[in-house]
């Protein structure tokens, strides 16, 4: 096994977690039939993965460190749109 750089494990994790939020937010666009932003959200979520993969090919520990990123940034997400649809139900 390779040495373990634990700036490129913290900035795989980042990479992975802004990666999965965007994915949830580019679900909820296609979800809501919003052409122009799920385009948008595609664009970054591409943008962003490429990090966290070419990072963690070169050394397979940092597939853990993309897991935990994964995680925190789609539960971060959806817990974001879950806040925003109980004030929408709420109403002005």
């Amino acid at each position: 096994m390779t040495h373990l750089n634990i700036w490129v494990a913290l900035g795989v994790m980042v990479s992975t977690a802004s990666t999965d939020a965007v994915y949830v937010l580019f679900n909820g666009a296609v979800s809501s039939r919003l052409r122009i932003r799920a385009a948008s959200w595609s664009s970054i979520w591409y943008l962003l993965s490429a990090f966290a993969v070419v990072s963690y090919t070169k050394n397979p520990v940092y597939v853990l460190f993309a897991a935990a990123g994964s995680w925190f940034g789609a539960f971060g997400a959806v817990t974001w749109l879950k806040r925003t649809d109980a004030r929408t139900a709420l109403g002005p």
